[in-house]
């Protein structure tokens, strides 16, 4: 167990879970989950017969698991989806760092599962704090993301995400020209967002696409891995739409909960659709970079 789970760590989760539950705790065996491509992420058995899901790292990650838990505390309040009940994290510059979590195992889908997670985000979206922004910065992926607080939506929408991921990608040459495009497209928000400043903001899960949902052990949808803020609602749906998508049903399921505003698939989808495929060719490379010009040239298109 000690090559998966460094005895430091083993005893900083113990001690969590024993001042969460107030008795004493024993991990007794961990399996590695696959699929996370930052930090190990494993499965703790107890001699309790209770499980538990932990993140960590050699690494201090500043305010990284910090952040995360603030996230997954926020979605499992607005208590809209099932969600890991958090357990504990180390504190920021702590070395090792680990955040650690109810662990809730994959089942079957339910037969509605579709309807339930599109219905079920709807209600998410209906929490409506504000301003737009967060409290505090987070990670989407392992990019930091900003989230200091605007009231004007168009100008957070450039300042906080795109504008950030333009300048690494072009710093980095991923980007060549597209200068003169990138300028208009700022330009042109005030305008082609309208319909998104007179909603407001909702809670986002920030980060949603297929690999941040399962469904769980009764076949209910669950929300993971989240990057947190106050933004618009669409935000969330253009992102689903990425990466493999999600089926018809959850799109219905939503739009029976909330309908979209007119312009949504016209306009903004694209705008919004510009920030994850950013990140992705800022992470991933240049495998990324023709679909994010296409939704820069679908974008320009609305104005």
């Amino acid at each position: 167990m000690s090559a998966l789970l460094p005895n430091n760590v083993r005893k900083a989760v113990e001690r969590a879970l024993r001042a969460k539950t107030g008795s004493t705790i024993e991990i007794v065996d961990c399996q590695a989950i696959t699929g996370g491509c930052i930090h190990p992420a494993l499965k703790l058995a107890t001699d309790l017969n209770e499980d538990f899901f932990v993140k960590w790292s050699p690494h201090a990650e500043g305010d990284a698991f910090a952040a995360e838990a603030d996230g997954i505390q926020a979605l499992h309040d607005a208590d809209a989806l099932m969600v890991p009940e958090l357990i504990g994290y180390s504190e920021p510059g702590q070395e090792p760092a680990w955040i650690l979590m109810e662990f809730i195992p994959h089942g079957k889908p339910a037969v509605d599962h579709p309807e339930r997670l599109g219905d079920g985000l709807a209600a998410l979206h209906r929490s409506r704090p504000e301003p737009y922004g967060w409290e505090r910065a987070n990670l989407i992926g392992s990019l930091p993301q900003c989230n200091e607080v605007m009231d004007d939506w168009p100008e957070f929408w450039w300042q906080r995400r795109l504008e950030p991921q333009v300048a690494l990608a072009h710093d980095r040459r991923m980007l060549p020209g597209r200068h003169a495009e990138w300028t208009r497209l700022e330009a042109s928000l005030e305008t082609l967002l309208a319909g998104a400043t007179d909603e407001g903001p909702s809670l986002l899960h920030g980060d949603l696409w297929s690999g941040n949902t399962f469904a769980g052990p009764s076949g209910e949808p669950v929300l993971i891995d989240p990057a947190v803020y106050r933004g618009h609602r669409e935000v969330d749906l253009a992102m689903t739409e990425l990466f493999g998508g999600f089926p018809a049903r959850f799109y219905s399921a939503y739009e029976n909960r909330w309908p979209l505003r007119e312009g949504y698939r016209e306009r903004r989808r694209a705008i919004y659709q510009l920030y994850p495929l950013l990140v992705h060719v800022n992470l991933f490379g240049a495998q990324y970079v023709d679909s994010t010009t296409q939704a820069l040239d679908k974008a320009l298109r609305a104005v």
